[in-house]
This record gives structure tokens, C-alpha cells and sequence, in this order.
């Protein structure tokens, strides 16, 4: 593995960001869809006309299980797609009509999530035990 002097400080930071950005989307938005399902089902914007199971259920993948990957570091950058996905259609489709001001923490979110498909988990990530070999 290649060092660099800037290293020492770039995973846990990117471990920080992980972290904290998985925390506040899981604890924010996704645990209120998984613990108000019914009561979400009636009030979920569908962008698409694709009926409002196929538009929560997708929501919450990427607001409650992507989220616990990112965390853990598995599969970080694919995991951050479908987050990326449905902030784009929230601020994009859903609510174009909001200022900056408005609509400043998920277009935050959508930084923090970004940042993290380009960059990976850093070092600071489960990994998968190797496996051992006996003779």
C-alpha cells in the first residue's frame, strides 16, 4: 500500500465523513420512513407517476441500508449511488422550486455523498478476513 505524508489525516476524515453523513441521512430521514411506513406511504411526493410503494421503498434502501454499508465501508462508492440518485430527484424533481437556502442540507448531502463515490472509504473500513491456508 502506498503512503503519503497527507495520509495520517485523509482516513480518518474520510471515516468522519462516512460516519457522520450516514448517521444524520439514516437518523433524519430514513428511521421516520421505516418507523412511519403507513403514514409515509400517503405522503410520499411520486416524481414519476410510479405509485408511492415504488416510490418508498427505493427511498428507504438508499436512506436506511446504504447508509449502514457506508458506515461499515463496504462497497462505499456503490452504495453511495442510489443516496446520490434520490437526492438528485428530491431537489431536482421533487422540489425544484426551492432557493439554495431551502434546500441547503440536502444539496449538502448530495456533497458529502458525492465526495464519498469519488474518494472511496479510505482505510478505516471492514474488511473481509483473508482466509487462511493450512499445509
Amino acid at each position: 500500500m502506498k503512503t503519503t505524508l497527507a495520509s495520517p489525516r485523509i482516513d480518518p476524515g474520510l471515516f468522519f465523513l462516512r460516519l457522520t453523513g450516514s448517521l444524520l441521512l439514516l437518523y433524519v430521514h430514513g428511521l421516520p420512513k421505516v418507523l412511519h411506513f403507513s403514514e409515509e406511504l400517503t405522503r410520499i411526493e411520486d416524481p414519476f407517476g410510479l405509485g408511492p410503494w415504488m416510490s418508498l421503498i427505493p427511498t428507504i434502501i438508499a436512506e436506511v441500508v446504504c447508509p449502514l454499508f457506508i458506515i461499515a465501508g463496504i462497497g462505499t462508492r456503490l452504495a453511495c449511488l442510489p443516496i446520490i440518485g434520490v437526492l438528485l430527484v428530491a431537489m431536482v424533481a421533487v422540489h425544484p422550486g426551492w432557493t439554495i437556502a431551502e434546500g441547503q442540507f440536502g444539496w449538502l448531502l448530495l456533497i458529502i455523498f458525492t465526495t464519498l463515490a469519488l474518494t472511496g472509504p479510505g482505510a478505516w473500513r471492514l474488511r473481509p478476513r483473508a482466509t487462511q491456508r493450512f499445509a
